[in-house]
């Protein structure tokens, strides 16, 4: 039977704390600053964010010190946002943050985390953006966000159900990554240290760059692949379907036609530089990306690695906008392996991203089953009043 849904302000059950409204000076070490790009659905994720010395870190956290439980949440640009904070690691939040602290006598934090992305507080978000150029929620209608209020008992077993698909999702993101490392590894290994199979027998000798292995060669980049801009596909054009849309960040959406045959590697022409992604279906990629129209000499696995390791963003020619100019990467001095070495690295590396694929699919899979029931057992359609639940997340 569906519960008799009690909505409450946001502020009733939880204390809001916002970020100093300054940029601060990075530093390479120190504590991690999380910034509106670092918040994604899931668990807090602090192995990429920028860092701040201890200065920056004490003035960022006057206020406040985020801890376990709470959930951060975006206000700007990528507005409405939130991830759930399950790691003790120090951090501060950076500009157009808010940390939301729930009361736990009144409420069960992965609750609160599972609430405001549910359907239901995302058309209330959506409902309370401004902003004419970015679009902005304030920390006043963040705090009038309504939030179904059910009783503790019953938030504690929506939460210890909820919390399992994380964790499944969590541990597979963390394999997926240590998939990643390892063939990026290996492509230092053979291809930046030159200790691939066989490299004890095989002379080095002089080239353009440095010493390279006999059979390889250095030669400009469009010798060894093509570039090309992407293709126009306004969004009042596109016809969602199964065909992922790439801009230069990523995935940006779908349609129902593909203009690139898999397995493609694609980078950022404008608007953000140095991002380059290996894709193993067809898709579409939009003209804000430069896409490898030809693998003349390499794989493309060679090819994603070897654009990766160019820094790209290094080669911006936008004054107002990042822009790369695909002529000035073309005329750069690329080392070439001989075939043997790429089919070999090929080889070893394909099951690795076989795996990662794999991976990533289960994780779509876990978060539709997740999102689907989500309004269920809020609503009560899905009614866990009466089940024996262990419920040894936080309240």
């Amino acid at each position: 039977m569906k519960n008799k849904l009690k909505k409450v302000p946001l502020a009733d059950v939880s204390v809001l704390y916002d970020s100093l409204h300054q940029t601060p000076q990075y530093s390479e070490n120190g504590y991690p600053m999380v910034r509106v790009t670092d918040i994604k659905l899931g668990y807090l994720d602090l192995a990429k964010t920028k860092k701040v010395d201890e200065s920056i870190y004490r003035e960022f956290t006057k206020k406040y010190k985020p801890q376990i439980g709470d959930v951060v949440f975006s206000q700007v640009g990528a507005y409405g946002n939130s991830s759930y904070v399950n790691k003790t690691k120090a951090f501060c939040l950076g500009q157009n943050i808010v940390c939301i602290s729930p009361k736990q006598q009144l409420l069960n934090s992965f609750y609160l985390y599972s609430c405001l992305n549910s359907p239901f507080v995302k058309q209330q978000i959506d409902a309370c953006v401004g902003g004419s150029s970015q679009p902005t929620i304030s920390l006043r209608n963040i705090n009038t966000l309504q939030i179904p209020y059910l009783s503790l008992s019953i938030q504690n077993k929506i939460a210890a159900i909820l919390s399992n698909y994380d964790r499944l999702i969590e541990n597979n993101t963390r394999r997926i990554e240590i998939l990643e490392e390892m063939a990026r590894s290996l492509y230092d290994e053979w291809f930046v240290k030159f200790r691939f199979p066989g490299y004890e027998q095989t002379k080095m000798v002089d080239s353009e760059l440095e010493l390279i292995p006999e059979g390889w060669e250095v030669n400009r980049l469009d010798n060894a692949l093509i570039l090309q801009r992407g293709f126009d596909l306004p969004t009042k054009q596109r016809q969602e379907s199964n065909v992922p849309v790439y801009a230069s960040t990523g995935v940006t959406g779908t349609h129902n036609e593909a203009k690139v045959k898999a397995p493609g590697v694609v980078t950022g022409r404008s608007g953000s530089l140095g991002t380059v992604i290996y894709i193993d279906e067809d898709f579409w990629a939009l003209n804000t990306t430069l896409w490898v129209k030809e693998f003349r000499r390499v794989t493309p696995l060679y090819a994603f690695y070897l654009l990766s390791n160019l820094r790209l963003e290094q080669f911006n020619s936008g004054a107002a906008v990042p822009t790369l100019n695909r002529n000035d990467v073309h005329s750069l001095q690329v080392v070439i392996p001989s075939h043997l070495v790429l089919e070999q690295f090929n080889c070893f590396v394909k099951p690795l991203f076989a795996m990662k694929k794999n991976l990533q699919t289960r994780n779509v899979n876990l978060r539709k089953t997740r999102d689907l029931l989500l309004p269920k057992l809020i609503s009560g359609e899905i009614d866990v009043e009466n089940l024996d639940i262990e419920t040894e997340i936080a309240a």
